[in-house]
Order: structure tokens, then sequence, then C-alpha cells
């Protein structure tokens, strides 16, 4: 599948969530397949005003490659203008999303993320003028709409190929929904068909047969997998595999530790131990959903602040669970 003149290894995508598709994870994602990865959001108006921390938020690796910065924002000026500066001298990023699609509270009061759904002139105003100074492909990601009463995608999609978006990455649910319900997927296969650029699929992938399913029902051109990857990096390959007709295997539960004491091990190498351990819970709890006595070994690492403490459990955790 190519986006732009970005020629990517296949059509599965791990898709862009805060606070969890950093530089570690995205690194174990593009190990376990995924043909492109895209980065937290990243403020444009941090960029624009020099944010230490924002600009954290933009560190690459070339073994993620090709690499997707997401960024958010309403103003276009300030968009265009961090693009044009920052963005495209940047040797090591090689597409610039735009978030349409976020639905927390803190991001939409300020006009941004989904709010923009609610905007269709600005939504024009900003892809025109980003997209005017990229010398990289532009995509966008956006949802059905605002909320049931105001289910404008698909005219938010006709704008996006009028004005030049490289690939529409499409969640479909509507922002008052934020994560619950069912994504609507007869939704994506309607936005598929009213326009020409490609479609990525997003919502409710959890699964090998998830993604095989959406691709069935909505001819997306690709799919875009977020909490399904959460503590699963395997669902990459996993994928690809029941695609080409190869059994599907399931990581085991010594794989599953040993993965987690990796991402561990990368995530502090990247952040320092302190903040590495504190992150790496969550993750963990990801990682050991649904294995047994898991809850007794999560609780006890949300106390540890060492980094050989944590793989000691976790060693132990496989010893005793074979």
């Amino acid at each position: 599948m190519k986006i732009g003149n970005i020629e990517l290894e296949n059509n599965i995508f791990l898709a862009p969530m805060a606070g969890v598709t950093d530089l570690a994870f995205r690194i174990l994602c593009k190990e376990m397949g995924a043909g492109l990865v895209v980065s937290e959001m990243v403020s444009s108006k941090g960029m624009y005003y020099e944010d230490p921390g924002t600009k954290t938020l933009l560190q690459v690796n070339p073994k993620e490659r090709p690499i997707a910065i997401q960024i958010f924002g309403s103003d276009s000026k300030i968009m265009s203008n961090i693009v044009e500066e920052y963005l495209n001298p940047r040797k090591d990023i090689d597409i610039i999303d735009i978030n349409m699609g976020c639905p927390a509270p803190k991001i939409v009061k300020n006009g941004d993320g989904s709010a923009l759904m609610k905007e269709p002139k600005l939504v024009r105003q900003i892809l025109r003028e980003v997209i005017r100074v990229s010398q990289k492909p532009v995509t966008l990601k956006i949802r059905m709409g605002w909320d049931e009463s105001s289910i404008n995608g698909i005219d938010i999609a006709k704008i996006a190929d009028e004005e030049g978006v490289a690939a529409l990455t499409v969640h479909a649910r509507t922002r008052d929904m934020f994560y619950s319900g069912k994504a609507n997927w007869e939704f994506i296969k309607e936005v598929k068909e009213n326009v020409s650029i490609p479609i990525i699929g997003n919502g409710d992938i959890f699964g090998p047969q998830d993604a095989v399913e959406m691709f069935k029902l909505t001819n997306c051109d690709g799919v875009a997998i977020g909490r399904g990857s959460q503590g699963n990096p395997w669902i990459f390959k996993r994928i690809r595999d029941i695609m080409v007709g190869k059994e599907d295997r399931p990581p085991t539960n010594e794989e599953i530790i040993q993965m987690c004491i990796r991402h561990l091990e990368l995530l502090c190498s990247i952040k320092g131990e302190r903040v590495g351990v504190r992150e790496m819970r969550k993750h963990t709890a990801w990682y050991l959903k649904g294995l047994r006595n898991s809850n007794e070994i999560k609780n006890l690492i949300y106390t540890i602040v060492s980094k050989e403490e944590i793989k000691k459990v976790l060693y132990e955790y496989i010893a005793s669970n074979p």
C-alpha cells in the first residue's frame, strides 16, 4: 500500500493513542509487523511555542519507519507554520497526520480534535493551508460526527478528498460515544463508496478475525488498530498471517511475559528508570489481562519502583505459571 509517495510494507497500522503509542511501543509494534506506526498526538501550539514536553513526543527511531506524526490544533496558521518550519525539514518523519477525532474533553474544549467535525469550513481551511506547505503526505483522522444528530463524516471525507488528503482514517463512532457501544463499520463502507482516497478503518479490532471482517464488510484499504494492540503487539503479525492463509498462533504465556519485560527494558532505556517503571504499570496490566492470578501480580507491580524488582516478579510468575 502507498500513502502519497510512501511505500508501506502492508496495510495494517498502529493507530495513535495518547499516553500509549510512544517510541518504545511503536518499535515493538513495528517489529511485530505493523505497516505504519503513528505517534501520540502532538500539540501544534506546543510545537509553535517550543514546549519542552511537546518536543519529547517527536522522538523517533529509524527502526520504526515509516512513521507518521499526528498533530492536533484548530489554528490553521500555526498548524501550517509548524509543518513548514519544523516538520518539513525532519528527514526522519514520513507522514503528517491531522487529528480531528479525539473525543477527550480537554482537547475538544479548545475546539480541537473531534470538535472540528462541527466546523466544516475550518476543516477545509486547515487542510488546504497545511497541504499547501507540506512536503510530506498529509493524512487525516475523523469520527462519524459530533453526535447522532450531526453525523457529517461523509461530508468531511469529501472535503478531505477535494483538498488532497493522502489517506483518511475513519473511527466509526461519534464523539459523544467516546469508546462505548459498537463501532458502526457500515459507516466506513459508506465513506469508502463516496471518496476516491484510501480509507483506513478504525474501531473494535480486538482480534485477527475482526480485521478480516472489517476488510470484507467495508472494502477499506487498510485498518488501524488502537486499543486492540494494548498489551498485544502480536496482533499485527497475527492479522498478516491469517490474511495470507497461515495458521493463527496466539502468544504463549511465556512469550507474553518476555515481551512485557522487553517493553520495560526498552521504555526505561528511552525515558529513564523512574519514568519508565511508572509508565510501564498500565502496559503490564494490559499484558497480564486474562492470565491466571494476574490481578495479584498487577497490584504488586503498582507498588514497585525498581525495574529489576518488576523483572523479578515477572520471572517468578513465569516459573510458577508455565
